[in-house]
């Protein structure tokens, strides 16, 4: 065999050959940043564990200049075969004589050009009094460290790194590590940065543009800086605060301290993701890092502490222990989610957001009923598969499973675990398995055998709970949207209550089905006289929605659980938990919706900001089905709902109020929001009064950001009689110089029912006026009556769309698009037209999107059965006002 035939056994291979593995990265980098290029050279010592004639490593779209190996005796060896495969992102070296065992120096000269991709090393652009700039950022995760360097691009192949970068000496460099010198030779400053502890090249990262800063020194003598755009400093205190926050409260809480000399955020023009978590240092878009309260939403305040919380959690889980193979991302990422709540709990108490926390797992319990669905341990053969496991199976049910656990085990005993887990294996890298191996240990439970049911196969179970003469029967079963039965079985902890939070009983379900005499935990007749008797005997199973699994009651169980929510006798949580399940169990066609209506009636009054966040979620939902199901009940529903919402609205108002809570705000922004998408007419009228005073005076008060988006939807539903509404917000958009303000009208301009209007947004959200990135903003705001013209558009627009953008950008395209339709007939029409289309980026979320239509088709022929029914159900319910 030759020396090419060798060299071709590495081809179409998921994974490095494991002969020669990276200690330690010398890397230099120059930037052009006006040619949009840049050049490089690599020192990377390595040990040779097995004799080869081969290196293989990482490398894609880079052009390679020269390459030597350097032996531990100093004699350099030149490749005779130097192969770069496209296909495989790697560089294939191949050697005359054989390399043995020991250390050595693999040295490589490149080049590359900046991308426009938002990947890799990439190009985006600033504007600096007046004149549009380039800047240059990284973005690496998953696969993208070999667009910028050849390396070993595996998250277990951890090494050191020691950067150096040229760029031009009026810009400011930022990395990983602290800044060890600097030298400037003329219009070219030379940075050199301090050596890194062992890291995964996913987490190496670079920006180089111009930036204001602010800094603030940690009790322990950790710097924390913020880079800003210049003149925005002062929009990065708050971000700046909670990382502060964050790095006190995690280093507590895991007995490990920061293990680098400082952490340094940065939020750049244009990135993908919400932020990226490079050790030392954090890259985000500019509006989930800057703030302002004149600007930014209570609901954007939120999120962005979050967020800053759950990239600072990942410098411990992900950084200083990261998983072994992508197929354990979710311990990244459901750890990450789970513990930024807690740090966020610990910060703003008074924003209960444990409680908010139901609607962050929510996707995942929507995603993970659906047949297309997959494990947390999501089985990752090739490293390109790897992005359609950033989903919300990694990040919500694997944060809920988290929590489900804690709650199991017992917060300090939990806290204890994490801690060993993350002394053992610092530095290193972990499987799931290694988790559960240090729980069992610090508990003495068998953690895997329990856990492995939940990580390890796709989907949760629906507790089906009956009672009779005091006996309480259980049974699982696999829940599944589409209404056909899987067969998994989980070991689920279920905890419930009896008339009382102080009535609780807690069991494990191993079986398909368990039977508990519940006599000593009900009232004696002794207790309650026979009507107190029967207030008192409700029973709600999952207390604090703390499981990861839906509860179906029986009709007598379901009765009672109904008066005790009118009564006042549960908790937020659980009253959120009831109707949630209940909405659930209606799209899966086990319970009518005039049931669901019904039981919504009976939250009529509620005031609390997640059930009315709940309650309006269903009723977009609901109405999304009806339009298809019964189309002339559309008004009567949409009646029913504005009056379900006016009770709350009468009482928020639209401007704030000295003093008010986190909650108040929230609840004011969704409930008016609601109240525009519905039609209200008088919501309609004060909005667009209050958008023409802002029109006249862009800082009155009269509009405040968290009713803005109400005021711009109201603006766009007009805009079918007029274009005048659909102008201004143009202009509103043109003129915003703050991203808060951006994101506030691309979130509403496709809210329009005009199908010409709307053709004229979905344009404007592929022009260059929009970063690519921000397109997310604007997919999910498409109207009801709009969907039909936005498929049209994306197919006549396909060819464009697909060049343009990729990976996690065409599956927004895909989701917001697609799954709002509701008929088998368009689910085949997206299936035929995509035949020849689809590629290995998207194909998974299409068939999830696909399978959403054909659930809600068949949700649809069911509610078309309760025609007569609904009709004098909503008749009663509208007469109610």
């Amino acid at each position: 065999m030759d020396q090419k035939q060798n060299i071709e056994q590495f081809k179409g291979q998921p994974r490095l050959p494991k002969f020669a593995i990276p200690k330690r990265y010398d890397l230099y980098l120059k930037l052009d940043l006006s040619a949009c290029t840049f050049s490089g050279l690599v020192h990377i010592n390595l040990s040779i564990v097995e004799t080869t004639k081969f290196i293989v490593l990482n490398a894609c779209e880079l052009v390679v200049h020269q390459v030597f190996f350097t032996t531990s005796l100093n004699h350099r060896i030149t490749p005779c075969d130097v192969v770069l495969n496209g296909n495989d992102e790697i560089l294939m070296l191949g050697f005359e004589q054989v390399l043995g065992t020991g250390e050595g120096v693999l040295s490589i000269e490149f080049s590359g050009a900046l991308n426009e991709q938002l990947k890799g090393l990439y190009k985006c652009t600033y504007v600096d009094k007046g004149v549009r700039k380039n800047m240059a950022v990284t973005q690496f995760e998953a696969l993208q460290a070999r667009l910028c360097f050849p390396c070993w691009d595996e998250p277990a192949l951890k090494a050191t790194f020691k950067i150096t970068l040229d760029l031009p000496s009026e810009l400011i460099a930022l990395s990983n590590m602290p800044i060890n010198d600097e030298k400037i030779n003329g219009n070219v400053k030379t940075v050199y940065f301090e050596e890194s502890p062992k890291m995964s090249t996913y987490l190496v990262a670079i920006a180089v543009g111009l930036f204001d800063h602010i800094e603030e020194t940690t009790a322990d003598g950790i710097k924390v800086g913020v880079y800003c755009p210049v003149g925005k400093s002062d929009e990065g205190k708050f971000a700046l605060e909670v990382a502060v926050k964050s790095l006190d409260i995690f280093t507590r809480y895991f007995s490990m301290p920061y293990p680098l000399p400082k952490l340094d955020m940065v939020a750049v023009p244009e990135f993908f993701g919400g932020g990226m978590e490079n050790y030392g240092l954090i890259i985000y878009r500019e509006n989930e890092m800057l703030y302002t309260d004149s600007r930014s939403t209570a609901a954007r305040k939120q999120r962005l502490t979050i967020v800053v919380a759950h990239e600072v959690a990942h410098q411990w889980f992900g950084n200083l222990v990261t998983m072994e193979w992508w197929t354990h991302l979710w311990l990244n990422e459901g750890f990450a989610t789970w513990i930024s709540y807690m740090a966020t709990d610990i910060m703003f108490p008074e924003w209960k957001i444990w409680t908010q926390f139901l609607q962050e797992i929510n996707g995942g319990l929507r995603l993970d009923a659906q047949e297309k669905s997959h494990p947390i341990e999501m089985e990752i053969q090739h490293g390109h598969e790897v992005d359609e496991a950033f989903d919300a199976i990694g990040y919500k049910k694997g944060s809920a499973v988290i929590r489900m656990l804690q709650e199991y085990i017992g917060d300090e005993t939990f806290q204890k675990s994490l801690s060993f887990y993350i002394r053992r294996y610092a530095w290193s890298n972990a499987r799931t398995e290694d988790l559960w191996s240090v729980l069992s240990e610090v508990t003495g439970i068998q953690v895997n055998s329990m856990m492995d049911s939940w990580t390890k196969q796709k989907g949760y179970p629906v507790i089906s709970v009956k009672s009779k003469d005091h006996i309480l029967e259980f049974e699982q079963s696999q829940f599944l949207l589409s209404g056909f039965h899987g067969d998994g079985q989980w070991i689920v902890p279920i905890t419930l209550c009896f008339g009382s939070y102080d009535r609780i009983k807690s069991f494990l379900l191993e079986s398909k089905s368990e039977n508990l005499d519940a006599s000593e935990l009900f009232p004696t007749s002794d207790e309650k006289n026979e009507d107190e008797y029967g207030e008192a005997s409700w029973i709600k199973v999952n207390i604090g929605q703390s499981g990861f699994y839906r509860v179906k009651y029986g009709d007598e169980l379901d009765a009672r659980l109904r008066k005790a929510i009118k009564k006042g006798f549960l908790s937020v949580t659980d009253k959120y938990g009831i109707l949630d399940d209940r909405y659930a169990l209606c799209v899966a066609c086990e319970q009518s919706l005039s049931s669901l209506l019904l039981l919504m009636d009976v939250y009529r009054k509620e005031s609390d900001y997640i059930i009315l966040s709940k309650v309006i979620d269903v009723c977009y939902n609901v109405l999304e089905v009806l339009r298809d199901a019964i189309p002339e009940l559309t008004n009567a529903l949409k009646e029913n709902f504005i009056n379900i919402l006016l009770c709350s609205a009468k009482k928020l108002g639209w401007e704030s109020t000295p003093g008010e809570s986190h909650l108040t705000g929230l609840m004011r922004g969704e409930v008016f929001m609601a109240l525009a998408a519905f039609d209200h007419a008088k919501t309609h009228e004060q909005a667009m009064h209050r958008f023409q005073s802002f029109l006249d005076d862009r800082s009155t008060e009269f509009l405040s950001p968290d009713t803005k988006r109400a005021a711009y939807i109201a603006v766009m539903r007009n805009a079918n009689t007029s274009r005048d509404g659909f102008e201004s917000l143009l202009k509103v958009y043109r003129d915003a110089d703050a991203v808060q303000e951006k994101e506030h009208v691309l979130r509403t301009m496709a809210s329009t029912p005009s199908p010409d209007i709307l053709v004229e947004v979905l344009n404007f959200f592929i022009s260059k006026e929009v970063r690519d990135q921000d397109i997310v903003y604007g997919l999910p705001g498409i109207s009801l009556e709009g969907h039909e013209i936005a498929w049209w558009w994306m197919k006549e627009n396909w060819n464009f769309i697909i060049n343009k953008h990729n990976g996690g950008l065409l599956t927004h395209f895909i989701r917001d698009i697609i799954s709002p339709f509701c008929s088998n007939e368009k689910a085949d029409e997206v299936e035929e037209f995509f035949e020849s289309r689809v590629t290995s980026s998207f194909a998974m979320n299409l068939k999830q999107s696909i399978e959403q239509v054909r659930i809600k088709a068949r949700l649809v022929e069911s509610i078309k059965q309760e025609r007569q029914p609904l009709q004098d159900l909503l008749k009663q319910l509208v007469c109610k006002g």
